[in-house]
């Protein structure tokens, strides 16, 4: 199974919601959306669930275009972060309604019921109603349904948004697992990128209605194809610069140079956006090949075995984050230490460069 997107798009009125999208999400892992709200996560879920009209484009399952069917055809389900459950019905009920529908033999419906309800740990509440439950519990009876459905395709529209600090971890740890080898295409939604980070798989980064990067999400992080991508996937966020790049050497602001060294040696002389994440900025130089840059502290944090500081260059405010505890100072002068090898360099449309 694998669920495919062709030059999909969407409008309302003369506003595109989704520039052309091609996308091809396969089962076995995850398939994570990443933006933050009103990229179009939710808007690219409902055309592929069938709940949104295509301005363009097909989606194809398992190579059959299914444009044209409604959601109840195409054999999906979708959990929101909104606890969606009939208040009227018990938990069995909940999770067994679309099997009703489906119009299978009770005796079929009652073993995967149970199996859903075993998995998500729900057999005891079977005989209750949603108000009866707690979000958790009400989240995993949406999961459940979900389950017991086997669906060609999954959409969770961030699940656990709702859910409080313990849960949310509780839950995500279980959801690679509970949809492991049942063969459907699994997308998430999120605006987390640790949550992406977490879950694994192959994330698209979603900005204002287009995929920007699609791949697997440990390799967008180590390799952002743009700035933006830079951006997301870095906590503290990565400190860029804009550099001037002449000859093998570059120039930081007023004072900072240094020799270029691989892929950074080649580029054409010209202006540059440097981009570093504040774990390969530390107060300490480690090598001779460090760049040392020096700033104003401004704010500093303790965070169990971490120390950040965030500090002014005067070309802009960048942030450390190092092992141990360091005894900065607000309003202290303060050197640190960058190591280049670890810079991305973008060009001034934002594509990665170097």
């Amino acid at each position: 199974m694998a669920l495919e997107l062709k030059g999909v798009t969407k409008r309302v009125g003369a506003i595109q919601h989704i520039k052309e999208t091609s996308l091809l999400l396969e089962p076995g892992h995850f398939n994570v959306l990443l933006g933050a709200t009103g990229s179009g996560k939710t808007s690219l879920i409902k055309l592929m669930a069938g709940l949104d009209p295509m301005a363009s484009g097909q989606v194809l399952m398992d190579g059959e275009d299914v444009s044209r069917l409604s959601t109840q055809k195409r054999n999906i389900s979708l959990v929101h972060q909104f606890f969606i459950n009939y208040p009227h019905m018990t938990v069995y009920e909940n999770i067994a309604s679309p099997l009703k529908v489906a119009g299978m033999a009770k005796s079929e419906i009652e073993g995967r019921v149970e199996e859903a309800a075993e998995i998500l740990q729900l057999k005891p509440m079977l005989h209750r109603r949603p108000h009866e439950l707690s979000g958790g519990q009400q989240q995993r009876c949406a999961l459940a349904r979900a389950i017991a459905k086997e669906s060609r395709a999954v959409f969770l529209d961030e699940p656990l948004a709702n859910l409080d600090y313990k849960l949310r971890e509780e839950l995500r740890d279980q959801l690679p697992e509970l949809f492991a080898g049942r063969g459907a295409v699994v997308v998430y939604a999120t605006s987390e990128p640790e949550e992406a980070l977490l879950l694994g798989g192959k994330t698209a980064l979603m900005r204002d209605g287009r995929v920007t990067q699609f791949g697997p999400t440990a390799e967008i992080y180590r390799n952002p194809g743009n700035v933006d991508a830079a951006r997301v996937f870095s906590d503290p966020p990565i400190n860029t610069a804009e550099i001037t790049k002449q000859g093998s050497m570059a120039r930081l602001g007023a004072g900072v140079t240094w020799e270029l060294a691989g892929d950074a040696a080649g580029l054409a002389d010209g202006t540059y956006t440097i981009a570093i994440r504040p774990h390969h900025v530390l107060p300490q130089p480690r090598n001779g090949a460090d760049v040392q840059l020096s700033g104003q502290v401004q704010v500093t944090e303790l965070s169990g075995s971490e120390s950040s500081a965030h500090f002014d260059m005067g070309s802009g405010s960048w942030v450390s984050l190092a092992h141990g505890v360091h005894p900065y100072q607000v309003g202290e002068l303060h050197d640190f230490y960058m190591d280049p090898a670890q810079a991305y360099f973008f060009a001034p449309d934002g594509s990665r460069a170097a």
